[in-house]
């Protein structure tokens, strides 16, 4: 027979044996969770970080068109993250870390000394790649896909379009037959429109090609915000091209026109001062215009759809 002593000492011992595992897993649970947060803090405090830097540097070139497109991109970047949580799982490899901590540590270096336009252009791309082998690996290349190619076409069309592409002398081709439309007695040498005794030179600053880089991102931030088919991705590209190619067609046909007109002030105004904006504010204008009429004709689609339906029914 078992005494009421030995009895409480057995509830005692098996009170112990029960609570010692579930304490020591809580414990190993609130660690984990413990260092996941540090994690994300961490890498939280390292974006912000690189953004600041990368701000400072572009602030600091005076380059405002791609001041203003770092603002939107980051923006949206910020939009991404707050919405999809992404450092909430963090699992990372000693390898990958290396290189993603490599790449972060040569844009820090880098960034000390004088920072050339094409390093501002790459810095956003290589601080995402980096930022995300530190935060996931591998794997963190594809679960970050979105905002990394965002950070992509953000400076690689200004990056890379300007070597591989030069439609300066399309350019000139186009202005001098937009002036011929228009009813001027117009001749074309080269990169030369020529009206009457006066004759304008299309040189590559003017060939439209930063104003197709521009709309060029702005088209990808589209892209990657918004859910589309290949053939409307594919369409909002070549229709940024075309229209940052036509307007600035229009410009340079202005331009020589007023040279031709013997008004250099005008042209002054148009070639170098707000009017150059102008422009730009009406490809940005028209290219927004389509890809609000994109949207709304697939948001109003399912609607229709149904309407479909119910009239067949």
């Amino acid at each position: 027979m078992k005494s009421a002593g030995d009895t409480n000492q057995e509830q005692r011992i098996c009170t112990k044996e029960t609570i010692a595992p579930l304490v020591s897993k809580h414990a190993m649970n609130l660690s984990g969770s413990l260092n996941i947060k540090d994690s994300q803090v961490w890498l939280l405090g390292i974006l912000a970080g690189l953004t600041a830097i990368y701000l400072t540097l572009v602030w600091r070139s005076d380059n405002s068109d791609l001041f203003g497109n770092s603002l939107l991109f980051i923006a949206a970047i910020a939009s991404l993250i707050k919405e999809k949580a992404p450092f909430h799982s963090l699992k990372s490899n000693s390898i990958a870390s290396i290189v993603g901590t490599t790449l972060l540590a040569f844009l820090l270096i880098r960034s000390l000394g004088i920072s050339s336009n094409s390093f501002l252009l790459a810095f956003p791309a290589i601080a995402g790649v980096g930022l995300a082998l530190v935060a996931s690996g591998v794997s963190g290349l594809s679960k970050f896909r979105q905002e990394i190619l965002i950070l992509v076409f953000l400076g690689f069309p200004r990056l890379l379009l300007p070597i591989f592409i030069d439609p300066t002398a399309l350019t000139a081709k186009f202005s001098a037959l937009v002036l011929w439309y228009m009813g001027f007695e117009v001749a074309r040498n080269g990169y030369q429109i020529q009206i009457g005794d006066s004759a304008v030179e299309v040189f590559p600053g003017c060939s439209g090609i930063e104003s197709i880089c521009y709309l060029l991102s702005l088209a990808g931030l589209f892209i990657m915000m918004f859910p589309l088919r290949r053939i409307e991705k594919v369409g909002v590209a070549v229709l940024a091209i075309a229209i940052a190619f036509i307007v600035n067609g229009f410009r340079v046909a202005l331009l020589a026109h007023l040279v031709a007109a013997s008004l250099p002030e005008a042209f002054e105004y148009w070639h170098e001062g707000n009017g150059s904006f102008i422009f730009s504010m009406i490809s940005v204008a028209i290219l927004g215009l389509f890809c609000w009429l994109l949207l709304r004709q697939k948001n109003a689609q399912p609607y229709l759809e149904e309407l479909n339906v119910q009239e067949y029914d």
